[in-house]
């Protein structure tokens, strides 16, 4: 299903696109949001503009309660994707992160890495960062090209600025927007149900909504087989309270449950 081309691509750029690949899925999705909208996790952030435009929802690790994410993670072949371009005999499911840029929503994404905000740690990381509308060059989501090859953990912050860790001394992600003629941006437009692969360390970040449509995209994260239980200075994002665990310990628990090779799968990538 995937050319050794994009597979390079995934492991020396951080980031691919992958056309189609969840085609079917997309209204089993738009209705889970919906679902989820209405029901969300203790786990939500929304955020308000200070200057009143629409919302931008956010939920995590909600994938196996709604039945269109969980259809699309378990049924899908979104665990072997993971371990054919992660490089990894297994693919374990992390977690997901929902994100609804509503019509006119003034937030932009900061350009930032995920690693540092997780409880795992890896070389084998992927996420899916899959799209439920259409969404043109000048609005989608960018990566820093080979960025997590750069062997950076950046000082993590929220989407509104505020930080993540207190007291964090790690190095601030530098001014992306200043060095854009310097460096190497990716990014694609989109259909439902195509997918952009990336590792936990590539830098990105997206544009306001200022257009008349919904921007709605599920992110997929999943670790492979060198993952273990990181070392943080406080509660991660997302959050797992009640996981006991000493860091560098294998990442393994059954909130993240190990989807490839499947039971009914020849152990074959």
């Amino acid at each position: 299903m995937l050319t050794q081309e994009q597979i390079d691509a995934f492991q020396i750029d951080g980031a691919v696109l992958l056309k189609g690949v969840f085609s079917d899925y997309v209204e089993g999705v738009r209705q889970a949001i919906e679902e989820n909208k209405s029901n969300p996790s203790w786990r939500e952030r929304t955020y308000y503009p200070d200057d009143g435009s629409a919302a931008f929802f956010q939920d995590y690790v909600v994938w196996d309660q709604f039945a269109g994410y969980r259809s699309l993670v378990r049924e899908s072949v979104m665990a072997q994707l993971a371990a054919q371009l992660m490089q990894s005999t297994t693919a374990r499911m992390f977690h997901d992160h929902v994100l609804v840029k509503e019509p006119g929503n003034s937030i932009v994404t900061p350009w930032h890495q995920d690693a540092p905000y997780y409880l795992a740690e890896a070389t084998q990381t992927i996420s899916f960062w899959v799209p439920l509308d259409p969404i043109p060059r000048e609005r989608t989501i960018e990566y820093v090209a080979g960025s997590h090859r750069w062997n950076k953990h950046y000082r993590p912050q929220r989407f509104d600025g505020s930080a993540l860790f207190e007291n964090d001394t790690a190095e601030a992600v530098p001014d992306i927007e200043a060095k854009r003629a310097e460096l190497e941006i990716l990014g694609w437009a989109v259909e439902p149900g195509d997918a952009v692969a990336f590792q936990f360390g590539c830098l990105h970040g997206a544009p306001a909504n200022s257009s008349d449509s919904r921007r709605r995209v599920v992110s997929f994260r999943w670790v492979g087989d060198d993952a273990v239980f990181a070392d943080r200075p406080g509660p991660t994002s997302p959050a797992f309270p009640d996981i006991e665990f000493v860091p560098g310990q294998p990442f393994d628990d059954p909130q993240f449950p190990v989807l490839w090779p499947r039971a009914d799968c020849e152990r074959d990538i």
